[in-house]
């Protein structure tokens, strides 16, 4: 069973490995930054299986090509689908109409217009920003849609005392925390105090994120010969 680690803990051992009081005042204030960086730095490093989410809230209009979706709802988009009959509200009682992403200039050359003769079931989409979407041609009812994609956790606090990454990785969070320490104690350069500081635990961080890949390849079939299992060394002797 994975020992993680809770809010208390976590602060108890940075601030051991830092050498400076829990209640230190600067130190409490930089807690939630030291968070964020951890956090946001192995979300971006690691494609986690995990933060995996859909969404079918939303709803095409007639005639309208945009559909826009509330900032924040997805960190990535990876696929947008159309539920038929425009009747069916909800995914699993209609049928799924997979959009391909195109870029926005197929999209205006193909379907440049939103006349009722060009409209019809959407087939392409694409991102016009962050929380806008294309699609092609402009639906001819009002369809569901479906989007998959990822999502950004809430953090680490004194109220959400636990988390994925707290619980089955705590050893690359505490590294990466580390990392933001060195700076707080300006432990980067060679006429610092430790000016290995940051350079050790940049490595340290960078060998258990191997690891972490390799294991979250696994969960989704990506491993060795596209299966859940790791990468092997080559037997000796080789087989016949």
């Amino acid at each position: 069973m994975t020992t993680g680690l809770t809010y208390a803990q976590y602060v108890t051992q940075i601030a051991t490995l830092a050498v400076v009081g829990e209640s230190d005042g600067a130190f409490v204030e930089i807690l939630p930054q030291m968070i964020t960086y951890a956090e946001n730095r192995i979300y971006r490093d690691l494609d986690f299986l995990f933060t995996s989410t859909t969404n079918s809230s939303y709803a095409l209009s007639i005639g309208n090509r945009s559909l826009t979706i509330t900032q924040g709802t997805f960190v990535v988009t990876d696929q947008i689908n159309v539920i038929t009959p425009y009747t069916t509200t909800n995914p699993e009682l209609g049928t799924r109409v997979p959009c391909l992403p195109v870029t926005k200039e197929f999209l205006d050359t193909v379907y440049n217009s939103s006349s009722a003769a060009n409209r019809g079931v959407p087939q392409y989409f694409v991102p016009f920003n962050d929380n806008v979407f294309l699609f092609g041609p402009s639906p001819d009812a009002t369809y569901t849609v479906e989007i998959v994609g990822t999502y950004r956790p809430d953090s680490l606090s004194a109220t959400e005392t636990t988390t994925f990454i707290s619980t089955y990785l705590p050893d690359l969070m505490i590294m990466a925390s580390m990392i933001f320490v060195s700076g707080y104690q300006r432990n980067f350069g060679r006429s610092n105090d430790d000016p290995q500081m940051a350079v050790t635990y940049e490595s340290q961080y960078k060998a258990l994120l191997i690891g972490a890949e390799v294991e979250e390849a696994r969960k989704k079939h990506e491993g060795s010969g596209w299966t859940s299992q790791p990468p092997a060394p080559v037997a000796s002797p080789s087989r016949g």
